[in-house]
């Protein structure tokens, strides 16, 4: 046997099945995510339940949920009707996942579940079922075979399941406005989320990387400063430390190209005053906007008495991967 193109086979079963899913939707499915949403507002939340393979799908399906920002939990069936019942609350919705529609440890707890001031989203291949009948909104997932030569077991079934509740998750979550700064919040372990959440205290430059002088300084020594520091900006502070202005070698261009003498012109002169500065303890993220909307290289960084503790270059973000 060439197990390759065996491989092959299962892969165009599955895709076959995705684009079948794929087509289908609907109407059914915008009110899926409108549901969701308006129970969100509600301060609800996605209760996901299934059997066999769909359980195992719930608990994904549910995780990709809460991973981005949408409240989920998975009931256990067997455990629902001897107290697990406890995690539903008038509101929620309950997303059943049962391929046939007609899994009888589902159909035992929809009694119980309509008890509640809940809504039913079903997932299943057979819209007339039982689950479907008594479901608010059905998705259809149904397939034309499964992936498994006996046609028995769950394979191009449960890839349109499972791709059916990332893209309710992900439509919930632009409808919602989910950013990647909400997604780092739920990931501060992750390689994302310990990027996003950086401060800017944590990548300035800082020390003899960080020129600063007088204003009463000349433009000729803040050219040497610069240079020392191998910085292309300088913060200009006033008598008491403060940041005052900022000076760039873009500035010392424009104003040579003017007047030949302005390397003994107090740095004050040509400095550009009142410049945009970030605190030492904002995030680094906070750095990215403001160099996109302004188009500055440099950023100086104040403490809380705005006295220059540092300067963010923007070729540095890359190297922190913020960007």
């Amino acid at each position: 046997m060439n197990f390759v193109i065996h491989a092959k086979k299962v892969f165009d079963i599955e895709i076959d099945a995705l684009r079948r899913t794929r087509a289908r939707l609907d109407k059914n499915f915008t009110a899926a995510v409108e549901l969701i949403t308006t129970t969100l507002r509600n301060r609800g939340k996605v209760i996901v339940t299934g059997v066999g393979k769909s359980g195992n799908l719930g608990h994904k399906i549910a995780a990709t949920f809460s991973s981005t920002g949408t409240p989920s939990v998975v009931l256990d069936t067997v455990n629902a009707l001897h107290g697990d019942l406890g995690i539903v609350r008038d509101g929620d919705v309950v997303m059943a996942l049962s391929y046939s529609g007609e899994t009888q440890e589902l159909l035992r707890i929809l009694p119980a579940l309509k008890r509640f001031d809940v809504s039913l989203i079903a997932v299943t291949g057979y819209p007339k079922s039982q689950i479907a009948r008594h479901s608010n909104v059905v998705l259809n997932v149904q397939v034309k075979r499964e992936a498994c030569p006996f046609n028995l077991a769950p394979t191009a079934s449960t890839t349109a399941t499972l791709a059916m509740g990332d893209a309710l998750a992900m439509s919930v979550l632009a409808a919602r406005g989910f950013q990647k700064s909400d997604y780092a919040k739920l990931h501060p372990a992750g390689a994302i989320g310990s990027t996003m959440l950086v401060q800017i205290k944590d990548i300035m430059r800082t020390g003899t990387r960080n020129p600063v002088i007088q204003s009463s300084a000349t433009v000729k020594e803040a050219l040497l400063a610069m240079t020392k520091a191998k910085s292309g900006t300088i913060s200009v502070v006033d008598q008491a430390g403060r940041v005052a202005g900022v000076f760039t070698d873009g500035d010392f261009r424009r104003q040579i190209a003017r007047d030949t003498g302005v390397l003994e012109r107090p740095v004050k002169a040509v400095m550009t005053p009142k410049p945009i500065t970030i605190r030492h303890d904002a995030l680094a993220v906070e750095a990215l906007k403001i160099f996109q909307q302004r188009q500055i290289d440099d950023l100086i960084v104040v403490d809380n008495t705005r006295r220059p503790v540092g300067i963010v270059d923007s070729q540095d973000l890359p190297k922190f991967k913020i960007m």
